[in-house]
């Protein structure tokens, strides 16, 4: 459990005033924040460090592959010393298996991408390997920013055994990249400087990168009960 005194002290001290007014006038925004960030997801944000488990990655994963595809299964398996290992089944080549390491995951208001390297074994199918992380990237973010709906041109480049997956232009067409909150983009708010592998679950490094004054309207809404 998180100790977080700065976070239960603004909670016990909300302006309702405030937070009326912002129902007010900033009802869809309040309506897509809450709908994007539990109170939990808030709380671990505010720390720096959001956790989110294989189970959670892998049931949006499962959301977005279609039953009569090419790929019939993909799941992503965190290990304690830092891999990110994957394990496909797929009509065209059968089952794949890859073991790599986030080398990169970054969205910081002007960037978001992820670059995976894959260890131990060379890339040969780009098209497959587009596809698979394009999908895993999308699915690792859905904790921070919501639901993404998937683009059939995500842009991927392949270098050598690393895969890079930019998926700034989508998530700016998303709910929260359309939206603002007392002039601030939703999905400038939170930065993550990187992702790290566990055993179990995937830890990102998370920034608000918001005024004083928005962070305590965040904090009214979201932490209010």
């Amino acid at each position: 459990m998180i100790d977080m005194p700065a976070v239960v002290e603004s909670v016990q001290n909300i302006d309702w005033g405030q937070v009326q007014s912002a129902v007010e006038d900033y009802g869809p925004a309040i309506e897509i924040i809450k709908k994007t960030w539990s109170r939990e997801s808030f709380r671990e944000i505010l720390s720096g460090h959001i956790a989110v488990p294989d189970s959670v990655i892998n049931e949006a994963i499962a959301d977005r592959i279609s039953g009569d595809g090419n790929v019939k299964s993909l799941t992503v398996t965190s290990r304690k010393n830092g891999r990110l290992d994957l394990l496909a089944d797929t009509r065209s080549a059968g089952r794949v298996e890859l073991s790599g390491t986030i080398d990169a995951f970054v969205h910081d208001g002007e960037h978001s991408y992820m670059t995976y390297h894959v260890r131990e074994r060379a890339l040969k199918d780009h098209g497959l390997m587009s596809w698979f992380f394009s999908r895993i990237s999308l699915s690792m973010t859905e904790r921070l920013f919501g639901h993404i709906e998937l683009s059939d041109d995500l842009p991927t480049q392949i270098h050598g055994n690393s895969v890079t997956v930019d998926f700034h232009e989508l998530l700016s067409q998303s709910d929260l990249g359309k939206t603002s909150l007392m002039g601030y983009s939703l999905m400038d708010m939170v930065h993550i400087a990187k992702a790290e592998p566990h055993d179990g679950y995937v830890e990102f490094q998370t920034d608000l990168q918001v005024p004083a004054e928005v962070r305590q309207m965040l904090v009214n809404i979201l932490l209010k009960g």
